[in-house]
């Protein structure tokens, strides 16, 4: 599954469970951005959940992963400035330019 069309190569997996207020927020960002991801439901799948935490080291919802042919991310918590960064490269607040 593509992540989008700027990249073909890219696939997105959000970790998630019912009643997660986070992980809606972290949908509308997605959908917001035309990202489509592969949603795993920790809460209806053991192998999902260990795979979270064994495997991401988290045990957060939402946890994103974003997996290229170079790196894989994991992203705990809604975080879109981190997700901007990776997903488009755009510079985080905190990054220093020199002059």
């Amino acid at each position: 599954m593509t992540a989008n069309s700027e990249s073909p190569d890219r696939r997105v997996i959000m970790f998630t469970q019912p009643g997660c207020f986070s992980c809606e927020l972290m949908r509308m960002y997605f959908e917001a951005n035309e990202i489509v991801v592969e949603e795993r439901d920790i809460s209806k799948d053991l192998a999902a959940r260990r795979e979270m935490i064994d495997d991401h080291g988290s045990t957060e919802t939402p946890t994103v992963v974003l997996i290229t042919e170079d790196a894989l991310e994991v992203v705990v918590g809604f975080d879109p400035l981190r997700l901007d960064q990776l997903l488009h490269g755009t510079p985080s607040s905190d990054s220093v330019t020199g002059n």
